[in-house]
């Protein structure tokens, strides 16, 4: 059948129209996305479909001596489930200084004093800027410059850490790739400790340091982390709250050689540790994956084709 539409009865065919078309614009705002979300001068949520998956606190206060203890360096936040609850430590419980996914060393040398950016005594690293924040549907960005101080003040390293969050792995809770650029800007620097004082580290809540529930797994059977170099990845599963979470803690074959896994106390804080030295104006490139997941520990050899997803 056809219609004729007359131009006395066109406005109300246009409104008929668009009366019964889906409302495009109230959808996109109802739908949920991938975003950041600010809270100036403290922390940034990197939001996935509408849930928190992390949160990256970058506050710096040192008006009160508790406040400075609080803010001593920045760190990441990886959130459970329901976008509210942290899973991994922040200030306070067992070894205070150990916080989310941080980065340390406590023997840093630089113009013939040693500055322990591990325990953060002294010194302290700080959030400077946010050089870049972007999402689209596979991943949010997040580039930001930190400085790395001694205790008169003075800049030891000059970093630009990137973090990049896919929103594509359906299985995972959480999935971060690191990429820290370290620059010794004002004097040659020396990165040196030891693997239960320095690297790039994740530290479960404090739960696991009450109920001991931190398991580990390696690539393959017989490794010591206490002797075997340069691990692809180390695997934690750890409970709290009540659940289970699996973390899988990825070394890039890029990183300096000769790197150790600290993979075995109970409580959980594991990651990997390399030595470095910088001469004036040299860049020092790290990079890690973490992922999480919930449940039991998986297979090692989907932990080993995860691997092989982020070095192809």
């Amino acid at each position: 059948m056809r219609y004729r539409i007359y131009p006395a009865a066109l406005p109300l065919f246009l409104l008929i129209v668009l009366f019964h078309l889906p409302p495009a614009a109230e959808a996109n705002e109802n739908r949920p996305e991938n975003r950041t979300v600010d809270t100036p001068g403290s922390h940034l949520d990197i939001v996935q479909q509408g849930r928190v998956i992390a949160r990256y606190m970058y506050a710096h206060d040192t008006k009160t001596d508790q406040r400075r203890h609080e803010t001593y360096k920045p760190y990441l936040h990886v959130m459970a489930g329901d976008g509210k609850t942290p899973i991994t430590k922040g200030a306070g419980g067992k070894f205070t200084h150990h916080r989310g996914i941080f980065l340390g060393w406590n023997r840093i040398g630089f113009q013939g004093k040693n500055n322990d950016l591990w325990h953060m005594k002294t010194s302290e690293i700080i959030h400077r800027e946010f050089l870049e924040t972007v999402s689209a549907d596979d991943r949010t960005t997040v580039k930001v410059r930190l400085h790395w101080m001694d205790a008169k003040g003075q800049v030891i390293l000059d970093e630009v850490r990137s973090m990049e969050f896919d929103h594509t792995d359906p299985k995972a809770l959480f999935c971060g790739s690191f990429r820290c650029e370290l620059t010794a800007v004002n004097d040659k620097v020396t990165l040196n400790g030891d693997p239960e004082h320095a690297g790039f580290q994740y530290r479960p809540t404090n739960e696991v340091a009450e109920n001991k529930s931190a398991k580990y797994l390696f690539h393959k059977q017989g490794i010591n982390p206490k002797k075997d170099r340069d691990l692809p990845w180390v695997a934690l599963n750890y409970e709290a709250g009540g659940k289970k979470y699996s973390v899988q803690h990825m070394n890039h074959p890029g990183n300096p050689k000769g790197s150790i896994y600290s993979a075995y106390r109970d409580y959980g804080r594991f990651g990997s540790f390399p030595k470095v030295d910088l001469e004036k104006g040299e860049r020092l490139q790290l990079e890690f994956r973490i992922r999480v997941t919930e449940g039991e520990m998986p297979t090692r050899e989907s932990l080993a084709a995860e691997y092989e997803k982020y070095v192809r």
